[in-house]
C-alpha cells in the first residue's frame, strides 16, 4: 500500500474507527530497525504507517511522559488521565466499549437503572438504519462526556498549576512520537496488516485492492 496517497483526513478517521483495545506492540519490534527516510515523499509515507500501526504504543507514550512530568503533583496526574480518557471517547471502539463495561457493572447491581443507561434505538426504515448510527456512552450522547471530562480535567489543570508543565511534557510527548514514526522502518506487517485487516476508512477509497 502507498501511504503516501493517504490524506491526514483518512488517518485521523480511522483513528477514531479503529479497535483501540489491542495491547501495544512489543518493544522489541517498536524499537527494531531504524534508517533516515530517503524523500520527503518516503517519510510523509513513513510517518502516517507509523502513526498508525503504533498508535497505542504513541499514546501510551505520550501518557508516561505526562505522568512523570507531574510525579510531586498528584492533582495534575488526574487532570492528565483525565485529559487521555476525554480524548479516547473519541474512538468509536473505545466509547463503545467503555459504556458496554458500564453498563454491565451496573447492572449487576442495578439492572433497572442499567436499562436507562442503554441507548436511543435508530429507526430503520427498508431494513436499513435512517441516520448514521450516533455514538452514545451509558445512554447519553459522547459529546456529553468528552466535555464533562474535558472541563474536569481543565479544572485539575488550573488548579495543579501545571498548565506550563503539561506543554513541556506534551511537546516532549509529540517530538519523541513524531522522531520515532520518522526513522523507524516500516516492516512488511506494517505495511499491509494495518491496511488489509484494520484500515477501514481508507479501505473505503481504494477498494479496488
Amino acid at each position: 500500500m502507498d501511504w503516501g496517497n493517504v490524506t491526514a483526513e483518512d488517518l485521523i478517521d480511522a483513528l477514531r474507527e479503529v479497535d483501540w483495545s489491542a495491547p501495544p506492540r512489543p518493544l522489541s519490534e517498536f524499537f527494531s530497525r531504524f534508517t533516515v527516510p530517503r524523500s520527503s515523499s518516503k517519510w510523509n509515507s513513513r510517518l502516517k504507517c507509523n502513526l498508525y500501526y503504533y498508535r497505542t504504543n504513541y499514546f501510551l507514550l505520550i501518557v508516561s511522559v505526562l505522568i512523570l512530568g507531574f510525579l510531586r503533583r498528584p492533582l495534575a496526574i488526574v487532570a492528565a488521565l483525565l485529559t487521555a480518557l476525554s480524548i479516547a471517547f473519541l474512538n468509536d471502539s473505545f466509547a463503545g466499549t467503555f459504556s458496554e463495561k458500564v453498563t454491565r457493572t451496573v447492572r449487576q447491581f442495578s439492572p433497572h437503572l442499567a436499562a436507562k443507561m442503554r441507548p436511543p434505538l435508530t429507526p430503520v426504515i427498508r431494513g436499513r438504519p435512517s441516520a448514521k448510527r450516533a455514538i452514545y456512552i451509558c445512554g447519553r450522547p459522547r459529546w456529553v462526556f468528552v466535555l464533562i471530562f474535558s472541563s474536569a480535567s481543565f479544572l485539575l489543570w488550573f488548579i495543579s498549576a501545571g498548565l506550563l508543565t503539561v506543554l513541556w511534557a506534551l511537546a516532549i510527548g509529540l517530538l519523541a512520537t513524531i522522531l520515532h514514526a520518522s526513522f523507524r522502518t516500516p516492516n512488511l506487517k506494517a505495511r499491509l496488516n494495518t491496511f488489509r485487516e484494520e484500515f477501514r476508512a481508507v479501505w473505503r477509497n481504494y477498494s479496488e485492492l
